[in-house]
């Protein structure tokens, strides 16, 4: 019994830890803007396979993230840089309009409505980003045993359906706000992606900047 109970506190607190830091309502209306160019079905599908590639990297991360970031020498603060790099491009694409006057690499015409944009940026690292990584990476801290892991692996599930069914509800936002509508929110949120972007950057060099070994060398470095 008292197994139980631990496996579902291991369960509910993966949840709660992740869900403030996906945000799935907070994506809703960049997923929209990105997708606004789609037919329904193609929508339903870029988001199946998202949270899909969702789960697959915070499990992937679960299992053999720390192993993964030792071996290429990768920082949270590091992480959290690149994925702002990212975000901020595409939050410059959305509010210029970049990303509709010219395919997103060279030579490519694909017609934007086709484009895939599952994995990147809706699933890295709008869905699963640094912040979702790092706490991820915190989760293993609290398994013991495989079946821990499993716990925790299965709230990644669950926060993964969560996500897929809160924007799948955002389709009949398109009908309600029309095409001028969704025009200006995708400035808005280019502009809110940007921002987004430019503090993870600011977070991560925080976190570079406030590391216990830089700060103790440039200290040494500085004594007489």
């Amino acid at each position: 019994m008292t197994s139980l109970v631990h496996l579902g506190e291991l369960v509910l607190g993966t949840v709660l830890a992740l869900l403030p830091v996906t945000n799935p309502p907070a994506s809703t209306p960049a997923f929209l803007a990105l997708t606004e160019r789609m037919t329904p079905a193609r929508r339903l599908s870029q988001l199946r396979a998202a949270c899909g590639f969702m789960a697959a990297i915070l499990l992937t991360f679960l299992v053999g993230g720390s192993l993964i970031m030792r071996f290429f020498g990768i920082s949270i603060p590091g992480l959290r840089i690149a994925g702002g790099l990212m975000v901020a491009g595409i939050g410059s694409s959305m509010l210029t309009g970049a990303a509709e006057r010219r395919p997103a690499d060279p030579g490519d015409d694909t017609p934007a409505g086709d484009r895939d944009i599952a994995f990147s940026p809706l699933a890295m690292p709008m869905l699963s980003g640094p912040g979702s990584i790092a706490v991820t990476l915190g989760l293993t801290s609290l398994a013991k045993t495989w079946i821990d892991y499993a716990a925790i692996a299965l709230g990644i599930v669950i926060v993964a359906l969560i996500a897929y069914a809160t924007l799948r509800l955002s389709g009949s936002i398109v009908a309600l706000i029309g095409r001028s509508g969704m025009n200006a929110l995708t400035k808005v949120m280019g502009f809110l992606l940007l921002c987004i972007g430019i503090q993870f950057i600011v977070n991560g060099v925080l976190g570079i900047a406030t590391d216990p070994a830089i700060v103790r060398s440039i200290r040494d470095a500085a004594a007489p």
